[in-house]
């Protein structure tokens, strides 16, 4: 009971202390070029192989997925339960769209998460994707083989761009509570001494405003869906403070939007671009930043 008020208390101060700016240590990227999910046009997505090859190709962020396990582990995964496009069983069988929602990963050991293999199904919405034996790793595991590789490549370190996947309807059902949620992830962050180069985003406010409150030196980024087209300062009444980055659905970015963030000293960071004209539309109206499924369509930009 103890927690969920303290919760509740702390949604009530960001909401009513009027629009704060976050703060951050965090120096600003110049053309923050993401990966999403790695790079899933390319390598299977959310796995640590799409990691590096993003990493080859020269992304400056990883953005990634968390979902936490019935062991309260944190774990890189788009949905909390195995896509049926992307999933088969530890025997092989593919998994069904009709049984994907109740292989529940909130309600499985990490043990058992790791026996699903998610990189050997044909994508059918992204045919360049390479396929191998993969499985939903670890975040903790993911930073360390980001981090080895980079240094091992002699590049510079990556930063993390990891979304909270929660919804108010579905606490205690596909993931914990918000407070509960953020202190797993931000456990997971702190231990791997990469705070300084960590954005926590969500299209569920309520995971950024505990952030925020408890959190205030971790970067956070605003999602936007495509069909939210209230004006910006609507939305950030609605989540009670000015974050670090906005990132809205590419389909709503304009000049007005770009001059309106600029305005709110706001990090625009559009998703999910995917072709080599819009990227440079885009970076032509000003934006901070670009996530796509394709990282190798930013060279040459």
């Amino acid at each position: 009971m103890f927690k969920y008020s303290l919760f509740t208390c702390l949604l009530f101060i960001a909401c009513n202390a009027g629009i704060q700016k976050a703060s951050t240590n965090m120096p600003a990227i110049a053309f923050d070029q993401q990966g999403h999910r790695g790079c899933r046009g390319l390598m299977p997505e959310n796995t640590i192989p799409a990691m590096l090859k993003a990493i080859d190709l020269g992304v400056t962020t990883l953005e990634t997925d968390a979902v936490i396990t019935k062991d309260k582990q944190v774990v890189l995964s788009h949905e909390p339960f195995f896509n049926h496009e992307i999933s088969a069983h530890p025997d092989g069988r593919k998994v069904s769209a009709g049984e994907e929602k109740s292989l529940n990963i909130y309600q499985m050991g990490y043990a058992e998460v790791k026996r699903y293999d998610v990189g050997m199904q044909p994508h059918p919405r992204f045919p360049q994707q390479q396929k191998l034996a993969a499985v939903k790793p670890l975040l903790a595991d993911m930073i360390d083989a980001a981090e080895q590789y980079c240094a091992a490549q002699k590049k510079q370190p990556v930063h993390y761009n990891i979304e909270t996947k929660s919804a108010a309807e579905t606490d205690g059902l596909y993931h914990p509570a918000p407070a509960a949620f953020v202190e797993l992830l931000v456990g997971v962050i702190r231990s791997k001494k990469v705070e300084d180069r960590v954005t926590i985003q969500s299209f569920d406010i309520r995971t950024l405003q505990y952030l925020h409150q408890r959190y205030p030196g971790i970067q956070t980024a605003l999602l936007i869906e495509d069909f939210d087209t209230r004006p910006l300062a609507d939305q950030l009444n609605e989540l009670g403070f000015v974050p670090t980055i906005y990132s809205p659905h590419y389909s709503l970015v304009t000049p007005a939007l770009v001059k309106a963030c600029r305005d709110n000293k706001l990090r625009i960071v559009p998703w999910t671009v995917n072709d080599q004209p819009s990227i440079r539309k885009l970076k032509q109206m000003g934006v901070d930043g670009i996530i796509s499924d394709y990282p190798n369509l930013f060279a040459g930009l």
